[in-house]
C-alpha cells in the first residue's frame, strides 16, 4: 500500500497543477471561499455562459464530482474509507463557532487557504504569505488545545 505521505502529495500536486490550469486558462485565482461566494451572490467579474451559471458552478461541479467520483476506487486500492461524521469527536456547537470563526477570518482577510496558501504563496504575495502564516500558526494553537 502506499504511504499516506505519497497519497498527500499526489492530491497536493492536484491541487497546484488545478490552480495552475485556472490561472493560466481562465485568469482566475482557486480561492474556494470567493469561488463559493462567486456562485452564490455574483460579482462583477464573473462571467456568465449561455444557460446562466457562471464559471464558479462548473468549478464547484468539478470539485463535488471528482470527489464522488474517486470515493470507491481511492478506498479499494489505497484502503482510504471516508471519514464518518458520526466519528467526529467534537460537539456540533463547538463545530459550528468554528465554522463561523473561519467565515469571518476569509471575510476579513479576504482570502481563504486555498486562494492565500497555494496561490498567493505561489506568487509571492506578501499579503498571502502574512495570511498563511498566520492560519497555520493559529492552526497548530487549535490542534494543541482542542486535541
Amino acid at each position: 500500500m502506499f504511504s499516506s505521505y505519497v497519497i498527500a502529495l499526489c492530491g497536493g500536486v492536484l491541487v497546484g497543477l488545478g490552480a495552475i490550469l485556472l490561472l493560466l486558462l481562465n485568469g482566475r485565482i482557486a480561492g474556494i471561499s470567493g469561488i463559493l461566494s462567486g456562485a452564490l451572490w455574483g460579482s462583477d467579474d464573473s462571467k456568465t455562459q449561455a444557460n446562466g451559471l457562471g464559471w464558479q458552478w462548473y468549478f464547484l461541479g468539478g470539485l463535488l464530482l471528482s470527489g464522488a467520483i474517486m470515493g470507491a476506487p481511492l478506498e479499494a486500492i489505497f484502503g482510504l474509507a471516508p471519514i464518518e461524521l458520526s466519528s467526529v469527536s467534537q460537539s456540533t456547537p463547538l463545530l459550528l463557532i468554528s465554522g463561523v470563526l473561519v467565515g469571518l477570518g476569509c471575510a476579513i482577510g479576504s482570502g481563504c487557504t486555498s486562494g492565500h496558501g497555494i496561490c498567493g504563496v505561489g506568487r509571492l504575495s506578501p499579503r498571502s504569505i502574512v495570511a498563511t502564516l498566520v492560519f497555520m500558526v493559529m492552526g497548530i494553537i487549535s490542534a494543541v488545545v482542542f486535541h
